[in-house]
């Protein structure tokens, strides 16, 4: 009985843990270029009591053994990357990537971090930044007399300025992608780092060698689905009472076998 109940509790600490990252991904369902997490679980040690195909007898053995398991834990909270529906909005600074790939970004330290968030601004210099103001690489810069911006699916940036008929190539942006996206460090803000489990980042152009192609005018939104994120919400929370429940079982089984002397 007493195995019973530090049985239960981990899988109470495991619901709650369920609990966390989903009310995670109801909260970023709005979230520009969010993936939604998704928890994994794996069965703890066991204790055997009786081996199976272990001799029985001298003449026959045990069919099946007699394992007692001792629980759960989280093994890992793994990123979904799959596609999230596209939201126009006829900005020409909002770009979306239809397919894979990301953005990169550069952070005041000097390191580079990637984000699918395509939800781009001008600084005062003309650069394109993110909203936290980090501009993207390579430096695209917008000239102040620009009349209008025009991003190609390729990644090329170009402008109309006054007295041209024929808009100017400023540059092109360029995306990265990893062999793992799913061992990608988040580190908020929209934005991710690379690790040894992601692999090194892979340069190229948008459309070619399997990259997406990119979108102006589009944010790619969340990939949290609110259905889904209910459900999985409510079996947690079930699961999170009958593990209660077992609990409370087990704590009457040893109140009863208290009481047998009297």
């Amino acid at each position: 009985m007493l195995k019973a109940l530090w049985i239960a509790a981990t899988g109470m600490e495991a619901q709650n843990l369920n609990i966390d990252i989903i009310s995670n991904n109801l909260a970023n369902v709005n979230t520009s270029g969010f993936k939604k997490d998704r928890a994994d679980f794996e069965d703890l040690m066991y204790q055997t009591i009786k081996l199976a195909g272990a001799p029985a007898t001298s003449q026959t053995q045990n069919p099946t053994g007699l394992s007692i398991g001792q629980g759960v834990r989280p093994v890992s909270v793994q990123k979904i990357f799959s596609q999230g529906d596209y939201k126009q909005t006829n900005n020409p600074l909002d770009i979306a990537i239809e397919g894979d790939g990301f953005f990169q970004v550069l952070l005041p330290n000097g390191d580079l971090a990637y984000t699918r968030a395509g939800a781009f601004k001008l600084d005062r210099d003309g650069r394109l930044v993110t909203a936290d103001g980090n501009p993207i690489q390579p430096e695209i810069t917008i000239p102040q007399d620009a009349e209008a911006i025009n991003i190609g699916e390729d990644g090329t940036v170009s402008v109309l300025q006054p007295g041209n008929s024929a808009p100017t190539q400023l540059g092109q942006i360029q995306l990265v992608r990893f062999i793992n996206p799913a061992g990608l460090k988040p580190i908020g803000r929209n934005l991710f780092m690379p690790t040894d489990s992601s692999g090194e980042p892979i340069l190229g152009i948008p459309g070619e060698n399997g990259f997406g192609t990119l979108a102006q005018g589009y944010l790619e939104m969340s990939n949290v689905s609110v259905v889904e994120e209910m459900v999985n919400m409510i079996l947690a929370q079930r699961a999170y009472e009958i593990n209660a429940k077992a609990i409370q079982t087990a704590d009457e089984m040893l109140q009863m076998a208290n009481n047998i002397k009297r």
